[in-house]
């Protein structure tokens, strides 16, 4: 089965291009979160569903994250939450001895109950934020409970963001092999891999005399909630003087990412083509690179054109990691 482009186009545009993927949605605990809350700001799994459309939308506004059309109003509540996380943190700020989160198995009692108590009655908010009677009036009530919110958001995200590291995921980088290498050495080189997120550096071991070496390395990078690129660069080992350079590239992780996300628990489907980064001349690729979804597991298959070096390809494939694996 593959999905169409426009389903994981539309994803990209609401969790990449608006939300920059600087969400941790997956340490809910429900699983598929391919549904949202638009006026809440959260994404919601299947079985929780039912119940958001229950409070009503002027609770609550249920939307497809793939399906439905958003307003640029409701991308940008969603930018301003920041994600399930930031929410709870707001929502679930003062949960009572003994009420427990519903887990993935509770019964829709169980969920009825804590959702209605978390969102409708404002049970587990900080009193200051309490709206009192929700009775009449909803839709002020709410765009006013609704103010009342995102201002705390703001204060907390910007705290939050002052000298604290947050990641969202671990990505498992397999280097598999190098093709057609440069020569740095006599007839030879001895190369080595070596890959960099934000301040994580990561190599490869060294293979001496190769210029189509086969590492099948596993490399660990986390993610944080402001990314970048990964940077690739291989280097030839020298044993007497500092390493030349074989060739860079970068790549490009926010397609993996948006289309892990949008997605939720990959082990909820089948193998299927979920994204892709498209090979352009402002990127090192040598065909698209595909994202697919294999044995529950979202991956993604990349062949580089190493860049600034006289000749040079990299087989990678990167598997995305959510925090609760």
């Amino acid at each position: 089965m593959e999905i169409k482009d426009k389903d994981f186009t539309f994803a990209r545009k609401l969790m990449l291009e608006e939300i920059e993927v600087r969400t941790n949605v997956l340490l809910s605990g429900c699983m598929n979160l391919s549904l949202v809350s638009a006026n809440i700001g959260v994404f919601i799994c299947l079985k929780c569903c039912g119940v958001h459309r229950s409070l009503g939308t002027h609770i609550s506004k249920v939307l497809s994250v793939a399906l439905d059309d958003w307003s640029d109003d409701e991308i940008d509540a969603m930018v301003e939450v920041g994600g399930n996380s930031s929410a709870n943190s707001i929502y679930e700020a003062f949960i009572p001895e003994g009420v427990t989160k519903p887990k993935p198995n509770s019964s829709h009692e169980e969920r009825m109950r804590f959702i209605r108590s978390k969102y409708e009655l404002q049970e587990f908010l900080k009193p200051s934020l309490r709206i009192a009677s929700v009775s009449s009036g909803k839709s002020s009530l709410q765009s006013s409970f609704s103010r009342k919110l995102m201002d705390n958001f703001r204060s907390s995200n910007s705290q939050k963001l002052e000298g604290m590291v947050e990641y969202i995921g671990l990505l498992k980088v397999k280097v598999i092999r190098g093709k057609n290498l440069a020569v740095r050495d006599m007839l030879s080189s001895d190369p080595y891999v070596v890959l960099t997120l934000g301040p994580q550096t990561v190599q490869t071991q060294v293979i001496t005399s190769n210029l189509n070496p086969v590492w099948n390395e596993e490399l660990m990078l986390s993610v944080p909630m402001d990314y970048g690129p990964i940077k690739v660069k291989v280097f030839d080992h020298d044993t007497f003087s500092a390493d030349d350079i074989m060739g860079e590239a970068e790549i490009d992780i926010q397609p993996l990412i948006t289309s892990a996300m949008a997605f939720g628990n990959a082990e909820m489907f089948g193998d299927m083509q979920i994204g892709k980064w498209l090979k352009s001349h402002d990127n090192a690729l040598l065909e698209d690179s595909i994202i697919n979804i294999i044995g529950g597991k979202v991956k993604q298959e990349v062949q580089l054109k190493l860049q600034n070096v006289e000749s040079g390809e990299l087989d990678l494939e990167i598997e995305w990691l959510p925090l609760d694996q």
